[in-house]
């Protein structure tokens, strides 16, 4: 790890209340680099197609902006991993719906949680998960934005908690060249991986490499984590303020490795979840951390 002089870009989730443009607001202020979005409502399977209209607006506003990149995450309803039946077709449709949603928008990819296996075994699981993909990307031929598989904190049965099984999975599909990958902070250490320390953190980085492959991976979620290292549970602390704390954003900071890989908060934005004050805060702190030492 040393210092990079690669201009490392953050930013974070927001929302698209009142049409997708709306989001580029939202990041200005909060002062983004780059953004992340869903691309429909989140809590549903379907929702009505995209407009010509909205898709201009949208077009639109990222021109006048300096934001790039941008990757939409899908909602949380698939499950990829589901065996056959209504569930598995539910999740295979609307992963479709939300790729060709970003392809009409240009987003550089789709993060997606890869799925549980709901009692079947890892193996089987993953097995499910390439199937799905190949029928996904047989639906979406020629399509440029990517699926991101990202990585969970192993709550239940999900599957990715490992990057060994992200990478069962790539080497599962026909067409691994249309996958990319994801790393979230708070989900690495809640699978028991401790970015604090450095050994632990340098073979972490040895791990992916090795499995997933750096160059794989689009985008990193840096969130910090309530619940401690190996806890398994999957939730957000603002950075700085949870477990893996200044030492461990400030050894990942300052890995030159991935000073080019853009950082997306995903981290709390009060009761109405539209605040742009905790983005900004919680921005300025990591980009305090860039050229520190742990």
């Amino acid at each position: 790890m040393s210092k990079s002089n690669v201009q490392q870009r953050f930013g974070a989730h927001m929302s698209i209340a009142g049409g997708l443009h709306l989001a580029f607001e939202l990041a200005h202020a909060a002062g983004c680099d780059c953004l992340q979005i869903f691309v429909k409502n989140q809590r549903q399977w379907v929702a009505k197609p995209l407009d010509d209209a909205s898709i201009s607006a949208f077009g639109g506003a990222w021109k006048q902006s300096q934001i790039t990149p941008i990757v939409a995450h899908a909602t949380y309803l698939i499950n990829l991993g589901a065996p056959d039946g209504d569930n598995r077709q539910k999740s295979i449709r609307a992963t479709i719906d939300e790729l060709e949603r970003c392809e009409a928008l240009g987003l550089l990819g789709l993060v997606l949680h890869p799925g549980a296996h709901l009692g079947a075994g890892v193996d089987e699981g993953i097995r499910r998960i390439a199937a799905g993909l190949d029928e996904i990307h047989k639906a979406t031929s020629g399509f440029r934005t990517k699926v991101l598989l990202e990585n969970t904190a192993g709550q239940g049965s999900t599957i990715g908690s490992k990057p060994a099984e992200l990478r069962g999975i790539i080497d599962g599909v026909k067409a691994p060249e249309r996958l990319g990958a994801c790393i979230d902070t708070c989900h690495l250490f809640a699978a028991g991986y401790d970015l604090r320390d450095a050994g632990k953190y340098d073979e972490m980085m040895g791990e992916i490499d090795s499995t997933i492959g750096l160059a794989r991976i689009a985008c990193l979620h840096v969130n910090d984590s309530k619940a401690g290292c190996g806890s398994h549970l999957d939730r957000h602390e603002h950075i700085g303020e949870g477990q893996i704390g200044q030492a461990g954003f400030v050894r990942l900071l300052n890995d030159k490795r991935l000073a080019h890989i853009p950082r997306i908060l995903e981290t709390d934005k009060g009761d109405d979840g539209r605040s742009v004050e905790l983005d900004m805060k919680n921005l300025a702190t990591l980009r305090g951390y860039v050229s520190r030492q742990p």
